[in-house]
């Protein structure tokens, strides 16, 4: 068992540039697309990642420092410091939960498989972090390991289920074919979106209003193209930080790249996985009649490239150290994690149909709460942390994120945890009717599309 646990630890620590080129040319090779095609695929999923982890960190490097120059200008003094998701995984994989993580969650995904429960291959085993992050902060606050564990299948479970339901809809959004996100974050906010959307269906007028690139592109050209509305944000977030006129047009030019350049990089990904996407379908659809389409799970980093996604992003940003300051009982200073708020509205943004004007209403209340929610975790967190052996910033008492610090689902399975066996119940019996649901779904999906092959042949 120490050898497999082993196994897994060293694949986990080559990072996913390097782990996904190997999963995705396993899967080729055992769903028979041949060698070449297997080491093509995985390579391009490889190169892919790289050309997005480098596009990321340009963002990441050029808005840390905007946001530290906003903290710095207006006087900030927040608590509780904003750590960052690599210092949240840092802390999940450390954990003894992030021990067994990767082969419990195959395993779990296995089962879903073989019982209809769901639709995904989850291959993007890195971002099980996110289930280990939510079992150590259950682990803490119940004091059992066991209870921990089953918070993260638990979580796994439920955004198994949300990447299958929202996939149709990222594939008509995103053009993302045969692909789902089960990402923890990402997934996260989804019924939140769903809730946002339907009270605002309800309000004439407000119901009415529609921010759609595409169509400010057709009516003003250039000027609404992403490349010029990721420019302009720059040049907004660079003067609001009281930038030189110098660092403000690096920093516009800087994200104006970002906008057109994730997308492009997102087509690589795609390029890649398509042949073994394909050959997953073909697979399931010889050898499993009572199923509909598979999709294969990946890092919502690959939906990111929306222009909505990154437009109503980028206005967040100052937004977020605006709020955290006004807004009572947060305590959270917003740092390391504004360039992961895109991550949040991956899939916030085929919820609302691509409307920016739904998104960012949905994006400006989930924040306020995620920061409520992220003041809230911080004991936890940082109770994790020193479990870890994680080494504090200078000068800092107290730790949080908002990537998964934020995450309102963290947050509900870890206070249902501590609760106790009601709680616990109430979220397994939530789990599993979620699972169930979905498994009728599949079913009633796979019975459509075989009753067509069947009628076509005919």
């Amino acid at each position: 068992m120490d050898n497999i646990l082993a196994g897994f630890k060293f694949i986990q620590g080559l990072g996913p540039s390097v782990m996904m080129p190997i999963i995705i040319f396993v899967l080729g090779v055992i769903l028979k697309t041949g060698i070449g095609k297997a080491i093509r695929a995985g390579l391009t999923v490889g190169i892919g990642f790289i050309g997005l982890n480098l596009v990321i960190g340009m963002m990441s490097s050029n808005l840390g420092p905007a946001a530290q120059q906003m903290v710095e200008r207006y006087g900030l003094s927040l608590s509780v410091i904003d750590v960052g998701w690599p210092a949240a995984a840092a802390i999940a994989f450390a954990s003894t939960i992030g021990t067994v993580i990767i082969p419990l969650c195959l395993i779990i995904n296995i089962i879903m498989l073989l019982t209809n429960t769901t639709q995904t291959v989850d291959v993007d085993i890195w971002d099980y972090w996110h289930f280990a992050f939510t079992g150590a902060l259950v682990a803490i606050i119940t004091g059992s390991q066991i209870l921990g564990i089953v918070a993260a299948v638990l979580n796994m479970i439920i955004i198994m289920v949300i990447a299958d339901y929202t996939a149709p809809a990222l594939e008509k959004t995103n053009g993302l074919t045969g692909i789902s996100l089960p990402h923890g974050f990402s997934g996260a906010y989804v019924p939140i979106a769903l809730i946002i959307n339907k009270v605002i269906d309800l309000i004439p007028g407000i119901r009415d209003i529609n921010i759609d690139l595409n169509k400010i592109q057709d009516r003003f050209g250039v000027f609404g193209e992403p490349i010029l509305v990721g420019t302009v944000l720059g040049l907004i977030i660079g003067i609001v930080a009281g930038y030189e006129i110098g660092p403000v047009l690096t920093l516009g030019i800087t994200l104006g790249g970002v906008l057109v350049l994730i997308p492009k990089m997102a087509a690589m990904l795609m390029e890649g996985l398509l042949p073994i996407s394909d050959a997953a379908s073909e697979f399931i659809e010889k050898r499993f009649k009572n199923r509909g389409k598979i999709y294969i799970g990946l890092d919502s980093a690959i939906g990111i490239g929306h222009p909505i996604t990154l437009a109503v992003s980028l206005i967040l940003v100052p937004l977020t150290v605006f709020m955290a300051v006004i807004l009572p009982g947060n305590r959270v200073l917003p740092f390391a994690d504004l360039a992961v708020i895109p991550f949040m509205f991956v899939l916030i943004i085929p919820m609302v149909n691509g409307n920016g004007f739904r998104a960012l209403v949905t994006g400006i209340l989930t924040i306020a709460a995620g920061l409520l929610i992220a003041t809230n975790l911080s004991p936890l967190i940082t109770t994790a942390a020193v479990n870890a052996k994680f080494k504090m910033p200078e000068g800092a008492m107290a730790i949080s994120s908002i990537c998964d610090g934020a995450n309102p689902l963290t947050w509900a399975i870890v206070h249902l945890n501590d609760i106790g066996i009601i709680g616990v119940g109430a979220l397994t019996v939530v789990a599993v009717i979620m699972a169930v649901m979905n498994r009728k779904r599949i079913i009633k999906e796979a019975k459509k599309i075989h009753g067509a092959i069947d009628n076509s042949g005919m």
